[in-house]
């Protein structure tokens, strides 16, 4: 896909989110519509993947993991969209029995989901397990995995990064939503991030950043992490997001980290947000 095509089915991912956590009248529109834009480029430009053929262990395919599942809602949209099941099982967001739960869960066969994610600060160790697990089998496809910035206040994520660094652990890519937003305020507020890249760097990864709206640089910086692996570092990028981008009255403010818009709130949203291919 080009670059307008992608830029159209982000918007479409936008508004599947807003239907989705709307009707469920629960979930997590923020951080979701945040990170629209490198969700498509993922799936549907540079991970080397095949819903038709999907397997837990990922066999001579890329994988990714999301690590901070309460977005499940982008990642739902982004999976059906690209084959994985079908589009219209997204009006089940939440319903029970459904295999579309608030927090991702294979518990019941969901195409694309290894592993259950939404307690945070755990993701990062399943990525770096699995990529791992690529290098004893000699599979040379890549584990990718995105946190948010907030869930990085965990412990684990560190312990995680001393740990792929000290291991070369070389064929992983881990992305973090920098949007500076969690539930309880802005990451500022709630605990400091302070200088992020050097934090990482120090910890012996290669890092790069880019702006998570602007598609052509979300490629060029995919392109660029994936050039660099293969090299003894693992790689992460630090990707500057708007939490709520695409509704303005969502966008840039913890408020819409877990809340469900009501009914005008979801028209007002949608009147930003057109259809482009095609509603479920």
């Amino acid at each position: 896909m080009d670059t307008k095509d992608l830029s159209l089915l982000a918007t479409q991912v936008r508004r599947d989110i807003i239907r989705m956590v709307s009707a469920a009248a629960s979930g997590h529109p923020g951080g979701s519509l945040g990170a629209a834009d490198l969700m498509v480029v993922l799936y549907f430009h540079t991970l080397k993947h095949n819903p038709a053929t999907f397997t837990m262990k990922g066999e001579g395919q890329d994988v990714f993991y999301l690590s901070n599942g309460h977005v499940s809602p982008v990642w739902y949209s982004v999976l059906a969209r690209s084959g994985y099941f079908p589009v219209p099982e997204l009006a089940t967001f939440r319903m029970l029995d459904s295999r579309l739960q608030g927090h991702p869960t294979p518990a019941k066969g969901l195409p694309g989901v290894r592993v259950a994610s939404g307690s945070l600060g755990q993701g990062l160790s399943c990525a770096i397990g699995h990529a791992l697990g690529k290098k004893l089998d000699g599979d040379e496809n890549l584990v990718y995995v995105m946190m948010g910035d907030g869930e990085t206040e965990e412990g684990q994520v560190w312990e995680a990064a001393m740990f792929a660094a000290g291991k070369k652990v070389d064929n992983l890519i881990a992305i973090v939503d920098w949007n500076n937003q969690q539930i309880d305020g802005s990451c500022e507020e709630v605990m400091s991030l302070g200088d992020y890249p050097a934090k990482w760097k120090a910890f012996g990864w290669e890092v790069l950043q880019m702006d998570g709206h602007n598609i052509p640089e979300i490629i060029a910086t995919l392109d660029k992490a994936k050039s660099l692996t293969g090299n003894g570092k693992p790689v992460i990028i630090l990707m500057k997001t708007d939490m709520g981008r695409g509704v303005d009255f969502m966008c840039g403010t913890n408020e819409w980290h877990g809340k469900a818009p009501n009914k005008e709130q979801t028209e007002r949203a949608l009147a930003q947000l057109p259809e482009t291919v095609g509603d479920y």
